[in-house]
């Protein structure tokens, strides 16, 4: 049952609901305007960690003031239960688009050129979104792309971490560093970004398995499929950039989401690309425990001292993790 109303806002019906948060369709009697409300549940309120990442959540969109991430209205408290308002997005996620089947190349190049400004600035801001996928692109009503749901999202020279001993992201989009607990960059969304790319245009994602450690398994040591083979009416030129995008060391991919963007613009309109360095063959990742680093997420590392460990060992804790706490979704959800 839903509530009534959380302050002045009058709930209309729930939209959906994540590990950490639940938001409803609302009104705003004041001026007449339906917004949408995001909520820490009940059964939260027990936990400060969660508090703590959700207003933070807050107050990280705020900072950022992007015209293609949803703006945050207000913020409130009922009954001790702590509550931030956005813009209500009326045109559906970026998921719901692609339920109907893949985009045209030059769709997805479009919603790519309106959101690598967003992500551009978060990152020189020092925030890295780390759950970019479908559910988390929204359109307003005349389909304008949108990026939401920073809860999980990493700050940069951050003192405290607030997601703990554990690694974050969604198994289907997460990055070979993430899937490794190794500290991150902005580089991390780029690859999600890859990931999300390939599936708008071909309608499904590059991996499947039957577990989230087979995901992050395929992540970390799988090549990249060549979209071609799924879709051979694409540019070749496509190809590259998903490959770059999703390469498996951070520092062969774009060095920023623009150049990525400004790349997939040029074979979408038929424009030559620039000549692009050659990748790295494709080579499994060190295991190598992740050296210290104040401002890196904790990561799931083996005993002191240790230089490297086998590949199951890491992957076993996650997936126990992922599959049984959090039924194989998100590792940490917001």
């Amino acid at each position: 049952m839903n509530p009534e109303k959380f302050g002045p806002y009058e709930v209309i019906a729930e939209l959906g609901r994540g590990g950490m948060a639940t938001v409803y369709r609302a009104r705003d009697p004041r001026v007449g305007r339906e917004v949408a409300v995001k909520v820490l549940p009940r059964e939260m309120l027990h936990d400060p960690q969660f508090r703590a990442r959700f207003e933070r959540e807050a107050r990280t969109v705020a900072a950022l003031e992007h015209p293609a991430i949803v703006p945050i209205y207000d913020v409130g408290e009922q009954d001790g239960q702590p509550y931030f308002v956005m813009r209500y997005m009326d045109g559906g996620s970026l998921e719901d688009r692609l339920k109907k089947g893949a985009l045209s190349l030059l769709e997805a190049a479009d919603i790519f050129s309106r959101l690598a400004p967003a992500l551009d600035e978060a990152h020189a801001k020092g925030i890295i979104h780390r759950d970019l996928k479908p559910a988390n692109i929204l359109f307003d009503h005349s389909g304008q792309p949108y990026l939401s749901d920073f809860g999980i999202a990493k700050v940069q020279g951050a003192r405290n971490t607030l997601t703990g001993d554990t690694v974050v992201g969604t198994p289907t989009y997460i990055s070979p560093e993430q899937a490794q607990g190794k500290p991150i960059t902005a580089r991390a969304d780029i690859y999600a970004l890859g990931v999300i790319l390939y599936q708008m245009l071909t309608g499904d994602v590059p991996y499947h398995a039957e577990t989230p450690m087979g995901l992050l398994m395929k992540h970390i040591t799988e090549p990249v499929p060549d979209i071609t083979a799924v879709r051979d009416d694409l540019p070749p030129a496509v190809n590259y950039v998903i490959q770059r995008a999703m390469s498996k060391e951070p520092e062969d991919r774009f060095e920023t989401v623009q150049d990525m963007a400004l790349a997939l613009q040029s074979v979408a309109t038929g424009q030559a690309l620039p000549d692009a360095p050659t990748l790295q063959p494709h080579v499994m990742p060190s295991l190598s425990t992740p050296a210290a680093d104040q401002t890196a997420e904790p990561t799931i590392s083996a005993a002191a001292g240790r230089k490297s460990f086998p590949v199951w060992i890491p992957l076993a804790a996650l997936a126990v993790f992922a599959a049984l706490i959090l039924g194989g979704r998100s590792l940490v959800r917001a």
